[in-house]
């Protein structure tokens, strides 16, 4: 009777033991999929750039989740459920506003998400363009102008204070090392444009995303194949009447997008008789890793490049001060 009381107690000490280890590793699965569980405030970030900057702003003080991949475009993605998931998993969200990403911004509004919201792109002062048929509505591509980023990184830098204030000092000292960067872009990118002819400083794209662009820098938008959204789909009509645009204004150059079939503009640029620029510009979205857009900054130095030496500019590379010194 002894001994089987013995080995009972062994048994119960063994499953005791398996139990312990079984439950600490719940703990710790729970612990990667719960961000909140690490002490790290998940936040979600709808587009690429608003992610890359919210990322150089935060460090690795939260757990960032950005919707939408390289590439993708704000303007007509649909969302997926586990998009739905990771907006009701946030204690932050971060989207563009002025309706760049209106599929993800219906998602918000009817996921009753509780949350703090920040659009983080009307911080800054909308250019106001015609949609068609008499109606204006704001132009959501403010990241073109350096100068509304640093608004917006501020606005990153006051969401983030707000959610996790012990961690105020490093939000403020990363956000201040990026802005000092984007003045650099800022200026960098004015005097890259002016190396360009006077006469040549004409810009063709595929969709109006350039206008912030085109007004911060001294170029002028000589024509756009669609308007600021690409749900439109230009007619055989439109596509003619760009032609001959193209051919009255006298561009040296016209140029495609990286989130939009080039085969219209491909279309315009050979019945225009007008060169293609051999690179794509990157305009509703940064680039892969790896590519020369794979970040704001970067997205911003190689479209300036692609511009410059498409219009017969010449280009110099970005340096910031820290670049300069190494």
């Amino acid at each position: 009777m002894a001994h089987k009381q013995v080995r009972k107690q062994g048994w119960l000490k063994t499953f005791s033991v398996i139990l312990a280890l079984w439950v600490s590793g719940c703990d710790r699965a729970d612990n990667r999929a719960n961000p909140a569980a690490n002490g790290k405030p998940s936040v979600v970030a709808t587009s690429t750039i608003i992610a890359d900057l919210t990322n150089r702003v935060a460090g690795d003080e939260i757990q960032l989740k950005g919707i939408l991949k390289p590439g993708a475009d704000p303007h007509v993605y649909e969302p997926v459920p586990a998009d739905s998931q990771a907006l009701e998993k946030a204690k932050l969200i971060l989207y563009n506003g002025y309706n760049l990403e209106p599929g993800l911004i219906k998602l918000m509004n009817a996921s009753g998400v509780q949350v703090r919201k920040v659009a983080v792109g009307e911080v800054a002062k909308p250019l106001q363009l015609e949609k068609g048929k008499g109606e204006v509505v704001p132009d959501p591509h403010v990241w073109g102008d350096v100068d509304n980023v640093i608004l917006m990184v501020n606005a990153i830098r006051d969401a983030l204070i707000e959610l996790a204030p012990e961690d105020r000092d490093k939000f403020s000292q990363n956000a201040e090392k990026l802005t000092a960067e984007l003045k650099q872009l800022d200026t960098w990118v004015t005097e890259e444009i002016k190396t360009i002819p006077a006469d040549k400083r004409k810009l063709v794209t595929t969709h109006d995303a350039f206008q912030y662009y085109a007004r911060g820098y001294g170029i002028a938008i000589a024509g756009t194949l669609i308007g600021i959204s690409t749900e439109e789909q230009p007619s055989a009509q439109t596509v003619q009447k760009l032609v001959e645009a193209v051919k009255k204004a006298g561009v040296a150059a016209i140029f495609a997008e990286t989130t939009i079939n080039p085969a219209l503009i491909n279309t315009v640029a050979q019945e225009s008789g007008v060169k293609l620029a051999p690179r794509q510009l990157y305009s509703d979205s940064i680039g892969a890793p790896g590519s020369d857009g794979d970040s704001y900054i970067k997205m911003i130095e190689a479209n300036t490049r692609t511009i410059v030496e498409a219009l017969g500019g010449k280009y110099t590379p970005f340096q910031t001060a820290t670049t300069t010194k190494k």
